[in-house]
């Protein structure tokens, strides 16, 4: 199982103006170096927590459909799926109908799957890699959707990494020891 971003998320969680203030930082002559720091961020709050914080979207690739009948859908929460596509055993790429299969979550912390409807069956692939591609959107929403825990914790990863922008420094970054919990209620809990 592979995924990527195919369209990456059009704002942050976090504006440069929240992160300026967060970090008392009167000046604006560093926004390009907040805004990057911003989005290191949220791409270390997303590879943490397993999820995609703000409205992306992503394709997953397979070699084949899974034997359980569910494919396993990574770094939601899932908004919707777009397309479902697969390799026949011809070799001619084919879209499976959105009625043979629905999207299935348990709860907005665990996993979103593809499961199959009552009475259908996955077809047949061609034996080859990527021959099935899933192509979804993830995400929370909006910046103002994402828990405000995720937002703080990313501000608060700005500030150190901008008062702190060498590799090694004389005093080392001490985390805080709450930080790091702010994350712990929207880690990814698999649910088979």
């Amino acid at each position: 199982m592979r995924y990527r971003v195919v369209t990456p998320p059009a704002a942050e969680p976090v504006s440069v103006a929240e992160a300026r203030a967060n970090a008392r930082i009167d000046t604006a002559a560093d926004d390009v170096l907040i805004s990057a720091l911003i989005v290191s961020a949220r791409e270390s709050a997303e590879h943490e927590l397993g999820r995609s914080l703000i409205t992306q979207t992503l394709l997953l690739s397979l070699d084949r459909f899974p034997a359980g009948g569910a494919i396993e859908l990574p770094a939601g929460p899932v908004q919707s799926v777009a397309s479902l596509t697969y390799v026949d055993p011809a070799g001619i790429t084919q879209t499976l109908p959105g009625a043979q299969y629905r999207l299935d979550s348990t709860s907005r912390y665990s996993s979103h799957w593809l499961r199959l409807v009552t009475g259908a069956t996955w077809p047949a692939v061609q034996q080859r890699a990527n021959a099935v591609e899933v192509l979804y959107v993830a995400g929370y929403g909006i910046a103002s959707a994402v828990p405000q825990a995720i937002r703080q914790w990313i501000l608060m990863s700005v500030g150190d990494m901008y008062a702190n922008r060498e590799r090694s420094a004389e005093k080392p970054v001490v985390e805080h020891g709450f930080a790091r919990a702010l994350l712990d209620p929207y880690r990814l809990q698999v649910l088979a």
